[in-house]
């Protein structure tokens, strides 16, 4: 989700602005399937799938229901 903050100047004048997250399109290989997915990522769920593997972060995400 975005996050709301401020752009401060340097007189600090704060003025509204959002924080988006670093979404990427990535394509990852489910070898249990034998198939390909696209799925739109953070930066930061790319390094958990390459240190846990796409399996475990998708039954993972599967039983806490976000899938």
């Amino acid at each position: 989700m975005a996050m709301n903050g401020f752009n401060v100047s340097n007189s600090n004048v704060k003025t509204k602005r959002k924080f988006y997250p670093n979404l990427k399109v990535k394509k990852f290989f489910i070898p249990e399937e034998n198939r390909w997915i696209t799925l739109k990522v953070s930066t930061s769920a790319i390094r958990t799938i390459s240190k846990n593997g796409i399996t475990p972060v998708i039954n993972k995400f599967l039983k806490k229901g976000f899938i």
